[in-house]
């Protein structure tokens, strides 16, 4: 059999998920796993549990883990918090918001929806109105999509708890934190948050396959008082000492002690330089959509600026651009990986990610394969006084 021709290098991966992995996470996952008895067990998911809770800047909240993609810790949020036939607000922020509510219909619950308007992040006053109208308090929480990764959108979550204080709503908060977590600004106990639920594939830099729900007093009592039938998701069945109910069952080793290490290179190198790493890197990307921009064919989907994400940057195209095309030209022929749009964007966009183990130098290696394949496609691309996107990404760089 002809062995297949080896390919130099490593393809680059910019997707918004999953991201680049460190070479000592990598490591950890080839280790050999150990019996359910070994001590470092329990020591490993005591890192993790401590490492999660200053990423997610708490010291009141208790952690849980699950062998699970962000959409299991969804629907464990769903199903400790929301009891048969309850209700929750879930704000319009395209496709993710809208996969969530879909979710939580599916498990019996309804939903009330804000409207989403493209290109925005949501909007608190809707939040505050659609609040005050629910006059007998039927909505149990709100969930909160703080990054869309579809749409490259950051909402604010203090502004969004202002909003429920303003309309002075006893639903729960809870935020999803899976695309912005250790890439955004986010203060559990600072925002008064009830919930997050998160995932590892990203910021993390871990594969997926871990979830995650941080929750505080009043989000545990809720889950008490819950009389939704639920097993495996129980975070009241999984509060104890032991790594088995913790799990219930056999925890995932493998992808726990690589969690326990890539939080440690977050604590090494410290949160408030990762999040500014992840500042410098979306604006370098930015500055080159900005530039790529001016060729009359390319912009930002998201309108505001200040929405922005530090997480992935979404792109908008041309009707009739082939992204699928366009993708894997940059895949197959020149080894970057980027995404495309997803939901209501599907086609209309594509997206690079810029979060996890990445430095400026990955990042400019992957817009200067961008605008290759967007050359190759002939997408026009601005090319302005300052020259085109790559350069005016280096220029930023360099602080020119």
């Amino acid at each position: 059999m002809k062995s297949p021709t080896r390919i130099p290098g490593r393809r680059l991966l910019h997707s918004p998920g999953p991201t680049p992995l460190p070479d000592e996470v990598l490591h950890a996952l080839m280790r050999q796993p150990m019996d359910m008895g070994d001590p470092r067990n329990d020591e490993t998911i005591a890192a993790c549990e401590a490492g999660l809770k200053q990423v997610l800047q708490t010291q009141s909240a208790d952690v849980f883990f699950y062998a699970c993609n962000g959409h299991g810790a969804w629907e464990a949020a769903i199903e400790n918090l929301v009891p048969p036939g309850g209700s929750v607000l879930i704000p319009g922020t395209g496709h993710f918001s809208e996969s969530w509510a879909v979710q939580t219909e599916a498990l019996g619950r309804r939903v009330v929806r804000t409207p989403w308007i493209e290109g925005l992040p949501i909007d608190p006053a809707v939040v505050t109105e659609t609040l005050r109208a629910d006059k007998q308090h039927e909505i149990v929480a709100v969930f909160v999509v703080h990054t869309d990764t579809s749409s490259g959108i950051t909402s604010d979550v203090s502004a969004l708890r202002a909003a429920l204080d303003d309309a002075d709503h006893p639903a729960l908060f809870v935020v999803d934190v899976v695309a912005s977590l250790g890439a955004e600004p986010f203060d559990f106990d600072g925002q008064r948050v009830d919930m997050a639920v998160g995932a590892s594939q990203k910021g993390l830099m871990c594969p997926p396959g871990v979830g995650f729900l941080a929750c505080n007093a009043a989000a545990f009592a809720a889950a008490e008082r819950n009389p939704a039938p639920r097993f495996y998701w129980d975070i009241v069945r999984r509060k104890s000492e032991l790594s088995y109910r913790k799990f219930c069952g056999t925890p995932p080793q493998n992808l726990m002690g690589a969690l326990a290490v890539s939080l440690g290179l977050i604590q090494s190198e410290g949160l408030h330089n990762v999040l500014a790493r992840h500042q410098l890197l979306a604006s370098l990307v930015h500055a080159a959509v900005e530039g790529w921009s001016e060729g009359g064919a390319l912009g930002f989907f998201a309108r505001d600026p200040a929405s922005r994400s530090n997480a992935v940057t979404t792109v908008t195209v041309p009707a009739g651009t082939d992204v699928d095309g366009l993708r894997a030209l940059a895949r197959e022929q020149y080894q970057l990986a980027f995404a495309g749009a997803l939901g209501p964007l599907q086609g209309r966009g594509f997206r690079i990610g810029h979060l996890g183990d990445q430095n400026p130098a990955q990042v400019l290696g992957a817009l200067a394969t961008v605008e290759a394949a967007l050359e190759a496609q002939g997408i026009p691309l601005g090319s302005g006084v300052t020259g085109g996107g790559t350069r005016r990404a280096l220029l930023k760089l360099a602080g020119r």
